[in-house]
Parts: C-alpha cells; sequence; structure tokens
C-alpha cells in the first residue's frame, strides 16, 4: 500500500470524529471505532497491506530519541507503552507522527500532550492497539481473522525488523540530557 493512501485512512477516521481525535482518554473516545469503520471499506488485501504498512511505520518511530519523549510526557515508559504511544502517536496524523520521528522535542506543540502537561494532567496520547481495529475490520468484511493472521504472519517474514530502537539515547535519570535533548518536553514535563 503507498503511504499516502495509508495515511488517507488515518486521516478520513480523524476527520469522522472532529475535535475529538486528538486525545485518547476519554471511554467513548470515537477515534478508534472511526479507523475500523475507514478500514472496513478496503478490501481484505487492501486491509492486511495496511497492516503491515503500519507495522512499517511504526518501526520507523522506533527511536530512543522518541522513546525518551514518551518517557519524559508519560512519566515513565517500558516496552508495552512504547508501543501505545506510537500507535497513539499515529493517531495524531501524518504530520505530527513525522515531525515527533524527526525532532520528539516538536510533541510539545501537540495539544493532547500540553493538556497532559497541565495542571490537572488531563489527556491522553497513547492507545492500545491500533492493531485490534485492523484486526475487526477485516473481521467485518471477511467473517474471520484467521486468514488475516496467515496473511500477515506470511508478509513478516520477508521484512526485516529493528531489533533495537535506533538514535542517540541518554539514560532516563540524566535531568541535564534530557534538557539538552529535549528542551521544551523537559520545560513541560520538568525531569
Amino acid at each position: 500500500m503507498e503511504i499516502d493512501d495509508w495515511w488517507a485512512v488515518v486521516e478520513r477516521a480523524r476527520t469522522a470524529v472532529g475535535d475529538r481525535a486528538g486525545d485518547r482518554n476519554h471511554a467513548d473516545d470515537p477515534l478508534p471505532d472511526a479507523l475500523t469503520d475507514e478500514l472496513a471499506r478496503l478490501r481484505p488485501a487492501d486491509i492486511v497491506d495496511w497492516e503491515i504498512t503500519f507495522i512499517r511505520v511504526t518501526d520507523s518511530a522506533y527511536r530512543q530519541p522518541l522513546w525518551l519523549a514518551a518517557y519524559l510526557i508519560e512519566g515513565g515508559c517500558g516496552d508495552d507503552g512504547f508501543m501505545d504511544f506510537r500507535d497513539g502517536l499515529i493517531l495524531q496524523g501524518r504530520d505530527v507522527f513525522t515531525r515527533a520521528v524527526d525532532d520528539p522535542d516538536t510533541l510539545a506543540d501537540v495539544p493532547v500532550v500540553r493538556a497532559m502537561a497541565g495542571e490537572d494532567g488531563d489527556g491522553r496520547l497513547g492507545f492500545q492497539a491500533i492493531g485490534a481495529c485492523v484486526e475487526e475490520a477485516y473481521g467485518r468484511v471477511c467473517g474471520e481473522t484467521d486468514s488475516f493472521h496467515e496473511a500477515v504472519d506470511k508478509a513478516l517474514a520477508a521484512l526485516t525488523r529493528p531489533d533495537e530502537p535506533a538514535g542517540p539515547t541518554w539514560h532516563w535519570s540524566d535531568d541535564d540530557a534530557f534538557r539538552e535533548h529535549l528542551p521544551r518536553l523537559s520545560a513541560l514535563f520538568p525531569p
């Protein structure tokens, strides 16, 4: 699937929910259902392709500086939390995602991140998990998901995926490094 077509699915879902597209903090968050609805409009093979592209996109964000930004924003962030963070970052849309992968400090501009830094700490960026939306959409279209899992497993076997996050790193307890590498986020979330 072409990357523009892939991101178009995310953007259509975001448009469908309007001003509720940016925050995953609410029990009645409409974006996952909107994403599932958009995916269910695709052919089964395109849903599989969307999942494979999703994995490639999340892999592109498997970067130490972004993980450390997530650590700062979330007040800690392990392996599972970083997966949820990247899924939620995708749901912020292409522009936010791309800028954050290139420069995680740009997350200081994202409204939900600013809300998380506020006095109430309201808001949530992370989302668990886009893969469930994709699987549900495939199940709606095909009436089963076994063939989805088989096709995804086969495609993943041909992919080279990162073993370790890329990019420069520093220790999570090094406050000076956070202030140096993520100055704007450090101002919002003092280490």
